[in-house]
């Protein structure tokens, strides 16, 4: 998303654009109030969700583009998707369609910056690079924690920061509230003092609304008997998701194990947790 927004304001700074807003949903619809699509006269950025509806509006945003349209700008357009366009969707939206040159780069910067989770990784190994890369395209700010130096990728995504922390269960009192963690360090004692760290602050300050160890129901049991030996209470270690990931899914592969907690994680910010 970030990318995306970023490519966008780059090609606006040398061409004018028509950015398509969806303004208004009803019912079932192909994309969320907000989504935009902006529209060059060879290229575009973002998608309102496909489709005819989205051939539609790239049409009318070119025809402007080229001086042939005979709307005045900028314009709104309700659409109902079953009888107008032959999509059998059921609902309705409003577009907008905004003339935007360089001009706007500054406020459209502003406007159009995707809002994200914050979410905290600890572990630079195979499914943390997994997961670092299947969350590149998606709304998180991902704050990724390894004791060991040198593990960081190169090409790590720019929404991503990185930190070197020894010991590595020092960055928990850092990290954003709200912050979503996963667990995954090389270590299952590293693994169990960041998980205690983030209990002591969840006592606390009850501002980690998700806590997900990588492992499985045997390490846990393991953990939870030296948790309750530091003493945190059964409903204080029931905060713990572990293992993680969608059940079902046994494949182990670190983009197979990636592809499943990014779905967890999604359907966690759908349906409110934290």
């Amino acid at each position: 998303m970030a990318h995306t927004l970023d490519a966008f304001l780059a090609q606006l700074r040398t061409q004018p654009a028509v950015l398509v807003t969806v303004q208004h949903s009803q019912g079932s619809v192909p994309r969320e109030a907000g989504a935009w699509m902006a529209v060059f006269a060879q290229r575009v950025f973002g998608t309102i969700g496909g489709g005819h509806l989205e051939w539609d509006a790239l049409s009318q945003a070119r025809l402007h583009l080229a001086g042939s349209s005979s709307v005045p700008a900028p314009w709104t357009q309700r659409t109902v998707l079953g009888p107008r366009l032959g999509q059998c969707c059921g609902g309705a939206l409003e577009l907008g369609f905004e003339p935007v040159s360089a001009d706007d780069v500054q406020q459209l910067s502003q406007r159009l910056q995707p809002r994200l989770t914050p979410l905290a990784l600890f572990g630079g190994g195979h499914v943390g690079h997994a997961i670092v890369q299947a969350l590149a395209p998606l709304p998180f700010a991902v704050h990724w924690v390894d004791s060991r130096d040198d593990v960081f990728a190169p090409d790590t995504p720019t929404q991503v920061h990185t930190e070197h922390s020894d010991p590595v269960h020092a960055a928990v009192r850092h990290l954003v509230p709200g912050s979503r963690v996963l667990v995954m360090s090389f270590s299952h004692a590293e693994d169990l003092d960041v998980v205690a760290a983030c209990l002591e602050r969840q006592r606390e300050r009850h501002d980690l609304p998700f806590v997900g160890l990588i492992g499985s129901r045997t390490k846990w049991a393991t953990f939870g008997r030296r948790l309750q030996a530091r003493g945190f209470s059964p409903s204080e270690l029931a905060h713990v998701t572990c293992p993680i990931g969608l059940p079902g899914i046994t494949d182990k592969a670190p983009a197979v194990i990636a592809a499943s907690v990014v779905a967890q994680l999604l359907l966690l910010n759908a349906t409110g947790a934290g």
